[in-house]
């Protein structure tokens, strides 16, 4: 890494920041698959978060309106697509298809008049003596409150779906909806509540790419962030505690590729830029190649519509 001007101890601060908006959406998207729905629109609720939390953040002067914005955008892109999928039973896979390309474009015309505009700074958390360490601080104790905020919430988020009641509820409402319903459980609200936790994870990892990690608003920035989001929590066998290594994994690589780029590595810049993809559609190609293993970590209802009865 040294010998290509590369220094890992910023390779591994940029990774983290990187990760951090999938991290957001992948374990948004962990929860709503939990429930047995599969919402492919995470691009959508993403950029749409991205350009809420940017303007918000631009007029208010406060980054942090920008992300309670941005959450409520992603959550309300969530609730229509919830809507339709829950309470018209439209197919879920055009409707999330759909969500992302209404987003896609409903962000565009939102963000004409912020092109170009800086976002106010992000501060970053200070941790007495932590910080000033020589290489561990700068490693772990560096970061902006957004950063603590991910992992703290697919901490949450493990213990939430592993040691409490609700948490059970919502796994058992993802194995078998019709077992769920027959015991007095309403499958329809406890997806829907699901879908707009989802969509507000959503939102904030697409806020974090417009007002921290860039920081400006830029159409289309979140470049396929929604897809990778996806790949990860397949990739993580719908665990939350995988959801975080996978979205260090993609992170890192995006980093590692711009890294790359920098240091003047004799290899095209648009291979390099490809990297991050490859490495999505390599990893899913050898995660699918075991189709038994797969079958049993996916929640059974998963995709599958639900109709009471009675």
């Amino acid at each position: 890494m040294m010998e290509l001007g590369i220094n890992p101890v910023a390779l591994f601060a940029g990774l983290v920041v990187a990760a951090t908006p999938l991290l957001f959406a992948a374990i948004g998207e962990l929860v709503v698959e939990k429930s047995g729905v599969l919402n492919l629109g995470v691009e959508g609720m993403m950029i749409m978060g991205a350009v809420t939390g940017f303007a918000v953040g631009v007029s208010t002067g406060d980054p942090g309106w920008g992300f309670v914005a941005a959450a409520g955008a992603g959550a309300a892109l969530a609730l229509v697509f919830g809507i339709l999928t829950q309470f018209l039973l439209s197919n879920q896979v055009a409707t999330g298809l759909a969500l992302t390309l209404f987003g896609l474009g409903l962000a565009a015309l939102i963000g004409q008049p912020y092109t170009g505009i800086r976002s106010p700074q992000m501060p970053s958390v200070f941790i007495p003596w932590l910080s000033d360490l020589p290489v561990l601080g700068r490693m772990f104790f560096r970061y902006d409150p957004v950063v603590y905020f991910g992992l703290f919430l697919a901490l949450a988020v493990w213990f939430f779906l592993g040691r409490t009641r609700a948490g059970l509820i919502l796994r058992a409402v993802g194995e078998n909806h019709d077992a769920a319903h027959s015991l007095g459980y309403g499958v329809v609200r406890i997806r829907l509540a699901a879908i707009a936790f989802g969509g507000a994870c959503a939102g904030v990892g697409g806020a974090y790419l417009s007002l921290a990690r860039v920081p400006q608003w830029t159409e289309g920035m979140t470049a396929g962030a929604g897809w990778i989001a996806l790949a990860i929590v397949v990739f993580s066998a719908w665990r939350p505690g995988r959801v975080v290594l996978g979205a260090w994994l993609f992170g890192g690589v995006t980093i590692l590729q711009l890294n790359l780029q920098a240091s003047g590595v004799a290899v095209p810049a648009y291979y390099l830029s490809m990297l991050p993809y490859l490495v999505t559609i390599l990893v899913l190609v050898i995660i699918s190649a075991d189709r038994r293993r797969a079958s049993l970590n996916a929640p059974a209802s998963l995709g599958r519509p639900f109709h009471a009865t009675g």
